[in-house]
């Protein structure tokens, strides 16, 4: 979708009761301090898309700067040898402390989500001789299922596909329903990228170990959203993108979490020199390293890992319970907006709070002409077709204000 960029935000005459009720809950808001600590944009009423790509941190422009004139110019090749190396492994530590719930030893920073589905998701079948089939759902974002129905038929594997109720999400019966003795993996997303529906991880991950399966969870929307647990939690193997809740910026690397149970059972097919056993050694056989650093493959994106570490140590410090409450108190304001101002709307997330993500889906046959007059006007929602408008609400620089301005602004372009 192109539409023009906004050259200046034009005011929003919010109604009285709407305007005090958002400044009441930006009164009371606890993590309100932490606004200002990300870049402003010019000519922004509201930023409705922080699912997609997150603001960035003032304080990653001078750790660029800082980067260009200290490691690289100063240091050049030496700063493989003084921590760019072990840059992958290290920030995977600190990823997995602040927002995954992982001990240290089991989380990597490196390659695409793509590249990294691909790679552990071959993995995980193989680990599986024997078994045939792959479980997915149909309403999984679409890279998931165009990797799994790569391996499918590059392995001679047959895909399973659960159809879920849209907005209510995979249940662990619809997963029970569909495993059993002949499943080798399942791959599902922890937040539904359309709805918003958080699946219930614990149970789901049970359902597939009592079948002999592993369990792939993507958690593209929920990682630096949702709170996870994932080594208490008993799971396998995740994978997740930096861009989106952990401001990683444009194409920053995404991440893989392999529990160490698995580490020397699961081997990765993309066998590059980063992930042997010694890099250096220029040997002719390929030996793959111990431990999470066998899911290396090639150099590792050192500058892309800058910009998130600025949002992990922002995460640490607010702290994932506090996250996660404002986020629910986000989506919930979103939810009272529609409901009582944007008539024809329909909300297509769940209302149960406990089974909802940082972001909400509406419903309009006009969504897709709003959403690109919106983006002309200052207000940055997301479309997802056939009639989605996508609200996704990153909770330290979103204020309630913001997003009351900006749905009453989709309300206006709405009205005839």
């Amino acid at each position: 979708m192109t539409v023009p960029t906004p050259s200046a935000a034009l005011p929003v005459n919010l109604p009285a009761a709407l305007r005090e009720r958002a400044a009441a809950l930006d009164a009371g808001d606890a993590l309100a301090r932490y606004r200002d600590r990300f870049a402003p944009s010019e000519g922004l009423i509201a930023y409705l898309d922080g699912n997609s790509l997150g603001r960035p941190l003032t304080a990653t422009r001078e750790r660029l700067a800082s980067f260009v004139d200290g490691p690289w110019a100063a240091r050049l090749i030496r700063s493989w040898d003084e921590g760019w190396m072990d840059a992958p492994t290290e920030l995977g530590d600190t990823l997995g402390r602040v927002v995954l719930g992982a001990a240290p030893g089991q989380t990597v920073v490196a390659d695409s989500t793509t590249v990294l589905l691909y790679k552990v998701a071959r993995a995980a079948v193989d680990a599986r001789p024997g078994r045939r089939v792959i479980v997915a759902d149909t309403e999984n974002f679409p890279t998931d299922r165009f990797v799994l129905q790569g391996i499918a038929a590059e392995r001679g594997l047959e895909l399973r596909w659960i159809t879920p109720d849209a907005e209510a999400g995979v249940t662990p019966q619809d997963v029970a329903a569909a495993v059993g003795p002949d499943t080798a993996l399942v791959l599902l997303s922890h937040v539904a990228y359309k709805s918003g529906y958080v699946a219930d991880l614990p149970a789901i991950t049970r359902i597939v170990h009592d079948a002999g399966a592993l369990v792939l969870w993507d958690l593209c929307h929920s990682a630096g959203s949702v709170p996870l647990d994932l080594d208490a939690d008993g799971a396998d193997i995740a994978v997740g993108c930096t861009y989106k809740y952990l401001n990683g910026g444009p194409g920053s690397p995404a991440f893989a979490y392999l529990a160490a149970g698995l580490q020397d059972e699961v081997r990765q097919p993309v066998q590059g020199w980063m992930g042997a056993a010694d890099p250096f050694a220029m040997g002719p056989e390929y030996e793959p390293a111990t431990g999470i650093r066998q899911l290396i493959s090639g150099t590792p994106p050192v500058i892309g890992m800058l910009p998130m570490r600025d949002m992990l140590a922002l995460v640490e410090e607010a702290g994932m319970p506090a996250v996660r409450e404002k986020s629910l108190a986000l989506t919930g304001f979103a939810m009272e907006i529609a409901d009582e101002y944007l008539a024809g709307v329909r909300v297509a997330s769940p209302r149960d709070p406990e089974r909802r993500g940082s972001h909400i889906m509406l419903d309009h046959p006009d969504f897709k002409r709003v959403v690109a007059e919106a983006w002309a006007r200052g207000v940055v929602p997301d479309f997802r077709p056939p009639q989605g408008l996508r609200v996704g609400l990153s909770p330290l620089s979103t204020s309630f204000t913001e997003l009351a301005n900006g749905l009453w602004l989709i309300r206006d372009l709405l009205t005839p």
